[in-house]
């Protein structure tokens, strides 16, 4: 057999490849525009070519601290510049980035801390309670470093030896980092928000890290040096990669500890903000704040929307208040966002339910994703594109996670059948979008019928005294189970179970409308998500209306 004349003599040298890492992207943006400005937090202010010489010094000082390659460093931080410069400084001391969400309690926290094996931590004071607590059920003694925000006006202790800026002063501005070795090297790691049992480790590596936050630029088709707003938290699957994004797109980052209607408004009117990303509850935040708040924004504005499938109701609202609204959705597994609802330019001249509609679909693959796909979880055969046969949301590509750290079992079972199984599902549309129904775990099944708690939802939002909603299975003795809505109503609104079940039963089968009603506000993590566990445990024993 004749061999292949590209077989021989064509092989990988320095010429030729390079492991891809999103470091050089800080790299870039600090030699083709110095004097750009990056960051901007209250009164501070920095270029590129600053934050390119923070990080290197922060990378230095690690090193000098006797962190090496493969050592994990956490970070307990807010949406500031300090946490912007660890994902590039961690990485360069050849560690593994480990944000921490900050809501999170002591337990949980050393849980992680312990898991990870974490050498470093670097907290914000505003943290220090809860930090300490969870540094003293540790059992041994880590390199802790205290970051002093000029824009925390709250109390907190000093839990290290070092502040944040005298460590900064330690490190080399000029420090040599090297590419890692292998773009599969871990470069960071992120635990699922654990609702049963303890959380697990998701691990990202360089390679997936520099391709997601490429195709978050060319899959939302942002411009060059846009001005992003951090809305959406950093430590939430490393804010989606848009700190690596924004400094390959050489961008404006303008940091925010708060995420409050006004802060945001200010922020987008001051500094000519063109992009954020967030939850569906903090895009409801903004449509239901004071149209005054809103005044002297004139400039275009775009926002990612992802975490749970957005209400309509949602995507609505964002276009009444000239905001472009792009749905994006992923899993901590995907780094964040790796399919997009790609917009068509022909569904402007729709009707807008049916932009509404289109709009509000999960979508294709990233760029940068291989695969997306809704297969049967059994025969791992595709489902048909009928819009109406339910299977599992299923990736594979290039951003996927490594798997779960020290958790060989579930790493196995996630990637089953060489793709990796969301939990969600979802119908293929003829036009080959994918549409969420729910999650597995979230389906109702009454009297053998299915009922998508995302479609009731969906519903109950269109109700003008409906701020926020969720549905839940409660346990009915006829039935097996039945829809439980648990529903956050508009402030200065009244509205009864009565009316909302009629609205319901108007624009829906009947088998799907809650049978009961329960009026309190929405458990949610910090990052938006609904804590529907928390309510199928309340759905259990609270009933209003029958």
């Amino acid at each position: 057999m004749t061999s292949s004349p590209y077989a021989h003599g064509l092989d990988k040298n320095l010429a030729n490849y390079t492991p891809l890492t999103p470091l050089t992207f800080l790299d870039r943006s600090a030699y083709v525009y110095p004097d750009r400005l990056s960051l901007i937090h209250g009164q501070r202010r920095y270029t590129w070519a600053e934050t390119y010489a923070r990080s290197r010094r922060l990378a230095s000082a690690l090193v000098l601290a006797n962190i090496v390659v493969g050592d994990t460093v956490s970070v307990m931080l807010n949406n500031t510049p300090e946490m912007f410069e660890c994902h590039f400084g961690v990485p360069m001391a050849g560690a593994v980035l480990n944000t921490l969400n900050t809501r999170l309690d002591a337990e949980a926290l050393a849980f992680m801390l312990n898991h990870a094996e974490t050498k470093a931590l670097i907290t914000d004071r505003e943290y220090s309670p809860i930090v300490e607590r969870a540094l003293q059920s540790l059992g041994r003694d880590i390199l802790v470093i205290d970051v002093d925000d000029p824009e925390y006006e709250g109390v907190g202790m000093r839990l290290g030896q070092l502040e944040y800026e005298a460590f900064l002063s330690s490190g080399d501005p000029s420090f040599a980092w090297k590419n890692p070795a292998d773009e599969w090297d871990a470069i960071s790691l992120n635990y699922t928000s654990g609702t049963t049992g303890n959380p697990k480790g998701v691990v990202y590596h360089h390679r997936g890290a520099y391709l997601n936050a490429l195709s978050n630029i060319v899959s939302w088709g942002m411009p060059p040096q846009s001005v992003y707003l951090w809305t959406l938290p950093m430590f939430h699957c490393n804010g989606w990669c848009f700190a690596w994004t924004m400094a390959a797109n050489s961008g404006t980052n303008v940091c925010l500890r708060r995420v409050e209607p006004k802060l945001i408004f200010d922020a987008i009117r001051e500094h000519k903000v063109s992009h954020y990303c967030g939850a569906p509850i903090v895009h409801s935040l903004l449509i239901n704040a004071p149209a005054e708040l809103r005044k002297g924004i004139e400039h275009r504005v775009c926002a990612l929307v992802a975490a749970a499938p957005p209400p309509a109701a949602v995507i609505e609202g964002m276009g009444t208040i000239g905001f472009d609204i792009t749905h994006v959705y992923g899993l901590t597994e995907t780094y964040g966002p790796a399919a997009v609802c790609a917009k068509h330019e022909e569904w402007l001249e729709l009707p807008l339910d049916e932009q509404v509609r289109l709009n509000g679909r999960q979508g294709v693959r990233y760029h940068c994703e291989e695969g997306l796909s809704v297969l049967d979880p059994e025969t791992m055969e595709p489902v048909p594109r009928d819009g109406a046969t339910m299977g599992e949301v299923m990736f594979r590509g290039n951003i996927v996670m490594k798997g779960y750290l020290k958790n060989p079992d579930a790493t196995a079972e996630a990637f089953r059948g060489g793709w990796y199984h969301t939990g969600d599902l979802a119908v293929m549309q003829p036009d080959g979008y994918v549409k969420i129904m729910d999650r597995s775990k979230d389906v109702i099944i009454s009297g053998g019928e299915n009922i998508s708690s995302i479609e009731v939802e969906d519903i109950l939002y269109r109700h003008p005294a409906v701020l926020a909603a969720a549905v839940v299975a409660t346990p009915d003795p006829k039935w097996g189970e039945v829809p439980c809505a648990f529903i956050e109503v508009r402030e200065g609104v009244t509205v009864t179970a009565y009316e909302l079940r009629a609205f319901c039963r108007e624009r829906m089968a009947h088998f799907k409308v809650p049978k009961s009603f329960v009026f309190e506000a929405l458990p949610k993590t910090s990052t938006g998500k609904v804590q529907k566990y928390l309510l199928r445990e309340r759905a259990k024993s609270t009933a209003v209306f029958e």
